[in-house]
């Protein structure tokens, strides 16, 4: 347990931070029954899938996964019930060779005028025509729901055209991955473990006179060679550029005595995101009274906050009940209290009580889902700011888990 909570702490133990090649295989067989379940649910006949996260979660397929989130260049087609068809970029069939849950692969249509130019209009008549022959073969009847996400409008227009009422694949998905299937948390550990090593790298790398960007890349070096997919932001920031937060990394150079703040947003091994935050103190001096009243806030909030995490609890409950921020941090606050996290972040996504009513939604927190708890702490009038956060399973038995593991800097938390 940590100290003071009902939290159990962290495991490095090889046999929970690294599925078998068995469980691996049940886990891929696994996720793609969810993913049928909740287009069941839905009356959904089936799904086309543009999302790379998407793909990947639902087929195991993983291929340029930054390309793919621009592109409309490989789909999956993934009914409720019948074969699952993988429509892979030109040349790159042999990657799914032995997925489980994908029963053919086919070359992809290219639907962009980046591909098509003049030609996109027919190219996508002949797509729409492809994908209803599949969504027939599978019992689809004119009129039945058919989800797509991340597609173009030409695309969705097309299958309009043909008879399909369509819908957003994105809520069967946020669903189906918010529950965690058995052992998938194994792989969620072994994502964290590896970047944890690599933001040991980057804290060994905080120097006055170093660049933020020269940093930075130490975690992106440490976590390509470990397997991993790509850090989705470039959130680390020194000193003046630590308030307000959503400062991009850049070429400045850090000073002692500056605070270093990062939120890691790494899509890591697996393709589970590792998403923690921590705020260092640059040099070898001590803090000051000011960064150590700000860090001691952003640790009080962050563990105020998952003492609250719970099967059952509501997020409205949540945000009532959370760690209230003094008034010359609120304006600055972070936009969420909360989120969901697997594959990227994902559903739930649990806002301050002060933004409940205009951006927030109620739901109940289930075993099963993995959550971020979020903190950031600046002031409205400028000055330095702190981020904390850390990555946390409830698990089936009920019990909260702290999947996160990196030390917090004593020098800011000592009284």
């Amino acid at each position: 347990m940590l100290e003071g909570t009902d939290i159990l702490a962290p495991t490095h133990d090889p046999a929970e931070c690294e599925p078998t090649q068995a469980e691996s295989r049940q886990i891929l067989l696994d996720r793609l029954a969810r993913t049928r379940a909740e287009l069941k649910k839905r009356d959904i006949v089936a799904a086309v899938l543009f999302d790379p996260t998407h793909v990947r979660y639902a087929t195991g397929a993983r291929n340029m996964q930054v390309y793919s989130a621009r592109n409309p260049a490989r789909y999956a087609f993934v009914p409720a019930e019948g074969p699952v068809v993988m429509f892979e970029f030109s040349g790159c069939s042999h990657l799914t060779e032995g997925l489980p849950g994908i029963d053919e692969t086919r070359p992809a249509t290219a639907i962009s005028y980046y591909f098509c130019e003049d030609n996109l209009q027919q190219t996508t008549q002949a797509w729409a025509d492809e994908i209803g022959e599949l969504v027939r073969q599978c019992g689809g009847q004119k009129g039945d729901k058919v989800a797509i996400e991340s597609a173009t409008s030409h695309a969705a227009f097309a299958l309009v055209e043909r008879g399909w009422q369509i819908c957003d694949a994105q809520i069967p998905l946020e669903r189906a991955r918010a529950i965690k299937v058995p052992n998938e948390i194994k792989m969620v550990r072994s994502s964290l473990r590896a970047v944890e090593d690599g933001v040991r790298k980057l804290e060994a790398a905080i120097r006055p006179g170093a660049t933020e960007n020269e940093v930075w890349s130490q975690l992106h070096q440490h976590i390509i060679a470990t397997d991993a997919d790509y850090v989705e932001t470039r959130l680390m920031n020194s000193g003046p550029r630590t308030n307000p937060w959503f400062q991009e990394c850049s070429n400045r150079a850090m000073q002692a005595g500056e605070l270093v703040a990062l939120d890691t947003d790494v899509v890591g091994r697996y393709g589970y995101y590792a998403d923690f935050s921590r705020t260092f103190l640059c040099g070898n001096g001590k803090a000051t009274s000011t960064q150590r009243e700000l860090y001691r806030m952003a640790f009080d909030q962050v563990r105020r906050n998952m003492a609250l995490i719970a099967p059952g609890m509501s997020f409205k409950e949540y945000a009532e009940k959370a760690w209230q921020i003094p008034q010359p941090y609120k304006a600055r606050r972070y936009f969420a209290l909360a989120h969901g996290v697997g594959m990227t972040g994902e559903y739930p996504y649990i806002v301050h009580r002060e933004d409940i009513d205009d951006k927030g939604y109620d739901g109940i927190m289930q075993p099963g889902m993995t959550l971020c708890v979020e903190s950031y702490i600046g002031h409205e009038d400028g000055g330095e700011g702190v981020k904390l956060e850390e990555q946390l399973y409830i698990r089936d038995d009920g019990q909260v888990e702290l999947l996160s593991d990196y030390h917090l800097d004593a020098r800011l938390l000592a009284e």
